[in-house]
């Protein structure tokens, strides 16, 4: 027999006066579970007649064996009475002499599988095949062995707690089961030790709860631990069962470690024509710390010369990043000397002063030298110069120079695809720029020239430059008139009136604007029936009739006027902008009993038509010329009635389309052309037309 065993049998003989007085100790699952089956069965059972004790079989024991004995108290041994057996297990477990009632047990038993069986025993009388005992019920119950390790469940545990915790920390908690029976002996009864990760944790004995027993424990010192738990069942005496887990448990970082540069001094070079932008290096001040307590911000401290770099905190590493933010230049400055700090962006003063969260250094930047092109003193050059000048005429001089120490000689030219025509040359050695040929502002206002500046040397480094030079005007072109006036007039016209606006141009550009004098030309041939009147400002030309009668004569005594009667004309303006349509007759006052020539009459239409095209019908001269000639045509007695009437729209002045009436559709002469015969009084309307389309003033 093992310890194992005899532990057994003690525990048993412990217990023995309650299984002799019937009772008998189950687990509180198996006992909710067949308890309402006990119960109701209970009252079947009948003692009188029956002689047998409550019968227990240990589990896990293989050997068959006697476990019981059932006897009828009518059993006077000589073999008359057979027993039955019948119930869970019966025959397969259990089995029963039918002489005897000793039951026996066949094999081994699992009380984690069924913890108890019902079985139910009859005594029959061998001869009369008659019951000598009603039938009645038992229990064989399963005892419960140590036979079973504990478990631990809910696993990996991992857990994670702040460093720099006090003593006493709660971390995590370990849960183990044991399928043994917990109502029986210490079984189940479980208890928590530490086997690795002392001094630092410790684990309560009863619960698994496991807590810090190391104070301030500093995750850059280290960051992970791995706690190995021991659960033993029986209380941990000797002979029981345990089991083992790994609890992992990481610190938390917390910002207890400020920025650590390495060195007290970093250099970078970098060449003085490295473009605005480049990245000199990188500088890094180590911490400790991770995630967000490691981010940092550097800034450069020498105010004098930071603006010439800058410095960038990289997101990823939180490196320092410096930055060339101003153009380089070797022979102004060749070596630079800053300082830098870098800081923490969060500061948590519960672990360090605030002072602690940051560190400075200093980095040292020397610049390379480069050969560098020639510079020119301005760009770009704006030059002025008279359209007079003669060939020679110095216009002014470029200047560009060698910046570097060895202030190599320059040579200057003229890009030739920018003076095409050689209008200007330069002296190569100074770069002065002279005129070379004859100006012209009206032909041309102003060249743009590319000056090169080449160096004399192996490289021939070279830059260019943009010259303009602007033209000045001087007087050297006479005016002209804007067009070519043709002028009408009227044989009637009154002395006084407007017959032209003229204008004239020059192709001069003066500071001030045009001034143009008009007059007649003295040495020329001049009617005496025009004058002309300078208006000076507005640069316009005015004819005026003086004598229009003079006119009428000349015209009269040099042809021969084929006269034809005509009735009374009317031709209708309509006024834009007024509520109704007046209609006014253009005809003249004083040529009611005079017969009229064809020719006379169209001239006397179309220079009324066009001038009416000139001043439009908003202008008060159109509206007290339309006026006048209604009057006229109220007062007039001899104008009869007529069977039709002919009305026109004045347009208006600017339109795109240009007009519309029939009168200004072509040139042709009404006085040979008739459309159809309007009878010998009348002249047809149709066929009045207006003055081509270059004459556009009368």
């Amino acid at each position: 027999m093992d310890n194992c065993s005899a532990l057994h049998v003690l525990l048993m003989i412990s217990i023995m006066p309650g299984w002799l007085g019937g009772d008998f100790i189950i687990s509180k699952k198996q006992h909710e579970i067949r308890s309402s089956e006990i119960s109701r069965r209970s009252h079947l059972r009948v003692r009188r007649g029956w002689i047998w004790s409550q019968i227990f079989v240990e589990e896990e024991d293989p050997t068959p064996r006697k476990i019981g004995q059932l006897k009828s108290d009518y059993d006077t041994g000589d073999f008359t009475i057979k027993y039955i057996l019948s119930g869970e297990g019966a025959s397969e477990i259990f089995k029963i002499d039918e002489y005897t009632g000793d039951i026996y047990l066949s094999q081994r038993l699992d009380r984690e599988l069924k913890p108890f069986y019902i079985l139910q025993a009859q005594a029959i009388n061998r001869s009369s095949k008659q019951p000598v005992e009603p039938e009645s019920e038992f229990i064989i119950k399963v005892q419960d062995i140590n036979d079973n390790a504990p478990e631990f469940i809910n696993e990996p545990y991992v857990s994670s707690i702040p460093e720099m915790c006090p003593t006493g920390t709660t971390v995590i908690q370990v849960t183990a089961t044991d399928a043994d029976d917990p109502m029986f002996g210490n079984n189940a009864k479980l208890i928590y030790s530490i086997l690795e990760g002392e001094p630092y944790f410790s684990v309560e004995p009863k619960t698994g709860i496991i807590v810090t027993s190391w104070p301030n424990m500093d995750r850059e010192a280290r960051e992970t631990y791995l706690v190995v738990v021991q659960v033993k069942d029986m209380l941990g005496l000797t002979g029981g069962y345990s089991a083992t887990t790994t609890v992992t448990i990481s610190l938390m970082d917390v910002n207890d470690n400020g920025p650590t540069f390495q060195h007290n001094l970093y250099t970078f070079a970098i060449s003085e024509s490295a473009p605005v932008g480049t990245t000199l290096g990188r500088i890094m001040a180590d911490d400790g710390d991770v995630g967000l307590n490691a981010k940092m911000n550097y800034s450069l401290e020498d105010l004098e010369e930071s603006s010439t770099f800058t410095i960038q905190t990289d997101p990823d590493t939180q490196e320092g990043i410096v930055i060339l933010a101003q153009p380089l230049d070797y022979e102004t400055k060749r070596r630079f000397v800053i300082a830098v700090e870098a800081i923490n962006e969060n500061i948590d003063t519960r672990f360090m002063s605030a002072y602690e969260f940051r560190d400075r250094t200093t980095i040292k930047i020397t610049v390379t030298n480069v050969d560098e092109p020639p510079i020119f003193y301005e760009t770009p050059y704006n030059w002025k110069v008279l359209e007079s000048a003669q060939i020679g005429t110095q216009v002014g001089t470029v200047y560009a120079k060698d910046t570097d120490t060895t202030n190599n000689a320059i040579r200057y030219s003229i890009l030739k695809s920018s003076d095409t025509r050689q209008m200007f040359k330069i002296d190569p050695s100074n770069g002065t720029v002279y005129v070379a040929n004859l100006l012209d502002r009206e032909t041309a206002a102003w060249y743009n020239l590319t000056i090169d500046a080449r160096e004399n040397s192996d490289e021939q480094l070279s830059s260019s430059v943009s010259l303009h030079i602007t033209l000045l005007d001087i007087n050297d072109n006479v005016p002209t008139l804007s067009q070519d006036y043709q002028p009408y007039v009227c044989e009637d016209t009154q002395a006084g009136e407007l017959i032209e606006l003229i204008s004239a141009t020059d192709a001069d550009d003066p500071v001030d604007g045009h001034h143009f004098y008009f007059s007649m030309i003295p040495d020329k041939h001049i009617n005496p029936n025009f004058t002309i009147r300078d208006n000076q400002v507005l640069s316009t030309l005015m004819l005026a009739v003086r004598k229009y009668k003079t006119l009428r004569q000349e015209k009269m005594a040099t042809q021969e006027l084929e006269t034809v009667e005509f009735s009374e004309k009317i031709l209708s303006f309509a006024i834009p902008d007024t509520e109704s349509t007046q209609t006014v007759p253009l005809r003249h006052p004083r040529r009611r009993d005079r017969k009229l020539c064809r020719e006379e009459v169209t001239t006397s239409i179309r220079m009324s038509l066009r001038h009416s095209h000139l001043i439009g019908p908003e202008d008060t001269v159109f509206q007290q010329f339309i006026m006048d000639r209604l009057a006229e045509a109220d007062e007039d007695p001899y104008v009869p009635p007529f069977d039709c009437m002919h009305t026109y729209t004045f347009e208006g002045t600017g339109s795109v389309t240009g007009s519309l009436s029939s009168l200004e559709s072509a040139i042709f002469d009404p006085c040979m052309i008739q459309t159809h015969d309007a009878g010998p009084h009348l002249l047809p309307l149709s066929p009045w037309l207006g003055a081509a389309a270059d004459e556009t003033s009368f």
